[in-house]
């Protein structure tokens, strides 16, 4: 596997009160990395802090481009993995369409180049035209393509569905794997191994549980 570099990273990430953002967290300060948490809710503000991260309380859906931006100057890389957890429509655009968005330019107005999509298995291909999860799949693929058209260097990574169960180390990693789940913990362990590996810029992968180690699965994709 190739890394980019062993010192400390610095992470922003836009979303971190989210389930695979909180393992995520926790991963990244185990291993000594500094994490910039921006979320909207301030009453998880010390639940935050005591995973290892610095809080920032921003709102993305009322939130001005030069204060995304003023939070993330100075980090390695922008991990974006907010989302209205479906329902409302117009609040699951302004989340997962419209923040990713002015993430992407924050990004780019803080001259911080390396940026991680969380999006969702089958964002990538034909959007459904029917079926409660309509909007939000349009969000997605409509996210996952504007990421694709900026100069960033991106990752999107797809995964299917989320579950709490305990991280197996075991994965799928591929454009298309099929349908499958895979623990939030295996997400959140791949985030920071694509993070880590320069061959990850420019891939869109899907993500579910499967026979293959991390690094196995991610070497496999070349």
């Amino acid at each position: 596997m190739t890394t980019t570099t062993n010192t400390p990273l610095r992470i922003a990430i836009i979303g971190a009160t989210g389930k695979v953002s909180r393992h995520v967290i926790t991963q990244l300060h185990a291993r000594g990395d500094d994490v910039v948490a921006i979320f909207r809710n301030a009453d998880r503000a010390d639940a935050i802090a005591e995973l290892g991260a610095t809080p920032v309380v921003l709102d993305i859906e009322q939130a001005t481009g030069a204060a995304l931006a003023e939070a993330i100057a100075g980090s390695d890389a922008v991990l974006f993995s907010a989302g209205a957890g479906g329902g409302d429509a117009a609040r699951t655009r302004a989340v997962d369409f419209d923040g990713a968005v002015l993430a992407m330019a924050a990004a780019s107005a803080a001259n911080v180049k390396r940026f991680i999509m969380v999006s969702a298995m089958g964002a990538g291909g034909p959007v459904p035209t029917e079926g409660d999860m309509v909007t939000y799949y349009q969000a997605k693929h409509d996210a996952d393509e504007a990421l694709m058209a900026t100069d960033l260097d991106w990752t999107i990574l797809r995964p299917g569905a989320l579950t709490d169960d305990a991280a197996t180390g075991l994965v799928s990693i591929a454009e298309n794997v099929g349908r499958g789940s895979v623990p939030r913990a295996d997400v959140a362990a791949v985030i920071i191994a694509a993070l880590d590996d320069s061959r990850s810029i420019g891939a869109a992968w899907e993500l579910a549980s499967g026979s293959q180690s991390i690094s196995d699965a991610i070497d496999s994709q070349g």
